[in-house]
């Protein structure tokens, strides 16, 4: 297993870069077989308004997925506890649904989402900001999967959304959770004005654009 460790506005000294490495070790004990790298990022905000001010935030790439989980707290070494006490339950978490769907696969009870929602415009209870620069690119493979496994992977990455190569249709989508809840589907619209879909859900689909006014 490959460790990495990246700080922000700290540095890595040799008793933080051991207290990393003992309770992450730890925590991905049990996983080892899933885990091919874990990435580290500590980050100690500057500003003293900003709470909490010591970031723990973990990302592991297991067998073409990714687990995250972040944690913020007044101490980095607190921090760091409470990271790995999440990340180990996200990874339990993935591999029981890695053996629910081998289970699956092998009596072929293979159920389909009874629908997916294309949101054609969203209405958000809040203006977005975005800074003024670019302060952090981020690169991640991109293999195709169904909204199905996509919205496995939104749970696991601890984020609002989840962007990701549709196997259907070959295009990028954003799953996303709801704000009342649920999760919405985003999909680019094609010249003509319609949503790509297949004909198993294209029924559902045109009807949930033509629901512009229903809440996000």
């Amino acid at each position: 297993m490959k460790l990495v460790i990246h700080g922000k506005n700290i540095e890595i000294t040799d008793a933080i870069r051991e207290y990393v490495n003992q309770k992450i070790e730890k925590a991905v004990n049990h996983f080892q077989t899933l885990t091919t790298q874990v990435d580290v990022h500590l980050s100690v905000a500057r500003n003293p308004r900003i709470n909490p001010q010591q970031i723990a935030e973990v990302t592991i790439y297991a067998n073409g997925s990714v687990v995250r989980a972040e944690e913020g707290s007044d101490s980095l070494y607190a921090s760091i506890d409470l990271v790995a006490d999440k990340i180990a339950r996200q990874l339990r978490k993935y591999k029981e649904k890695r053996s629910d769907k081998r289970y699956e696969d092998t009596l072929k009870l293979e159920e389909p989402l009874s629908e997916t929602l294309v949101v054609s415009e969203l209405a958000l209870d809040r203006t977005p900001e975005l800074p003024a620069t670019v302060v952090r690119t981020k690169y991640f493979a991109m293999p195709p999967m169904t909204v199905e496994d996509a919205m496995e992977q939104l749970e696991l990455v601890d984020h609002d959304f989840y962007m990701f190569r549709n196997a259907e249709t070959g295009e990028i989508n954003v799953i996303y959770d709801r704000n009342h809840g649920g999760y919405g589907v985003i999909q680019p619209r094609s010249n003509n004005g319609h949503t790509h879909s297949n004909s198993k859900n294209g029924k559902a689909n045109h009807s949930a654009s033509e629901r512009k006014s229903s809440a996000v």
